[in-house]
């Protein structure tokens, strides 16, 4: 009689390790139309309950339904830096900067030897070649959140430059560079906001740290099953940890180790609400492990991963196949 059974835990996101950093990096967008920036950061507040009238075609249409949705707060990003790339058979190396001259004192404190490019034309010559992607480099503004902090999280967003010309021999690409180093230019020093990028009814891919739970058993992280309470030494513990050959313990078999604290993305997170009325979504004593909303703010169908004040990235859905739709008429919001 053979015996089988599935194995204990998902492979999917081996090696478990700890996120690098707190907040996450996001190496990949799709390109949308009418748009130049694609993708924002805010700081996860909490989750609620939505009342709404389903507006979208299927079985609840024109029904009212209640689901649970999560609050993000998403005060506006400020632009410090343009960064050009140029692909090389190495991958993408960064070719020049080109600095904001007005720098926040917070950002200040949390990075050093700044300097401002005062002569475009310089810029201009090292990238007159040509260049192949342009990052905006943005600071958060928690002072504007409730969070309680002012150190700003740094960090990369791409850009897609308005009838940028990709072609060092064509003979309008001068004109494109001198174009496209104008448009950057006029966004230095600038803020983003969520409703420039964002509009309720689309779907977004959300990127965070998970929760972090620390150093834990096999039975917690894998869910391996308890073995017989007459089992030698321990019961909390794989029943093998593998065959004599290879004589070695193999990565697949589920241990002890860390668990949470990952970076993970969710795909096909519908946009339910876009804000930038804070006493719309305030509570009484302010939101639980959060505080008071005081900036815009963003309703996202479903769960977002990490804890309360962790920032969540948000870009376009990468993989979505489904159009933007429209957007949910709302009732009432119940915490």
């Amino acid at each position: 009689m053979s015996y089988y059974h599935p194995r204990r835990g998902s492979l999917q996101f081996s090696p478990r390790v700890r996120a690098k950093r707190i907040y996450a990096r996001v190496r990949h967008v799709p390109a949308v139309d009418g748009k130049n920036v694609v993708e924002f950061a805010g700081y996860k507040v909490g989750m609620l309950q939505v009342d709404y009238i389903e507006k979208r075609e299927g079985m609840f249409k024109n029904k009212e339904i209640v689901e649970p949705a999560t609050l993000i707060e998403t005060p506006p990003l400020k632009v410090l830096a343009a960064r050009f790339y140029k692909k090389t058979p190495y991958g993408y190396e960064a070719i020049t900067e080109l600095w904001s001259e007005k720098i926040d004192k917070e950002v200040a404190r949390k990075i050093t030897g700044i300097k401002p490019n005062k002569d475009k034309n310089a810029v201009l010559d090292k990238v007159k070649n040509g260049f192949d992607k342009v990052k905006l480099i943005v600071a958060t503004q928690p002072k504007l959140a409730g969070i309680g902090k002012k150190t700003p999280e740094i960090f990369e967003i791409h850009y897609f430059p308005t009838n940028w010309v990709n072609d060092a021999s064509s003979d309008s690409a001068s004109d494109s560079l001198s174009a496209v180093l104008d448009e950057v230019s006029s966004l230095l020093g600038k803020e983003l906001r969520i409703s420039d990028v964002f509009s309720p009814g689309v779907f977004v891919d959300v990127t965070a740290v998970t929760k972090g739970k620390g150093f834990q058993g096999s039975v917690k992280r894998f869910g391996v099953k308890l073995l017989h309470h007459k089992a030698r030494k321990v019961r909390r513990k794989a029943g093998t940890l593998g065959p004599w050959h290879p004589a070695r313990t193999m990565w697949t078999v589920p241990q002890m180790g860390q668990m949470g604290y990952h970076t993970r993305t969710e795909y096909n997170k519908w946009i339910m609400e876009v804000g930038n009325d804070a006493s719309r979504v305030a509570r009484p004593g302010g939101w639980k492990h959060y505080g008071v909303v005081k900036s815009d703010y963003i309703i996202i169908h479903g769960s977002v991963p990490g804890p309360s004040k962790r920032l969540v990235r948000i870009r376009y859905a990468i993989r979505s196949h489904e159009p933007p739709t429209e957007p949910p008429e709302i009732k009432q919001l119940i915490w």
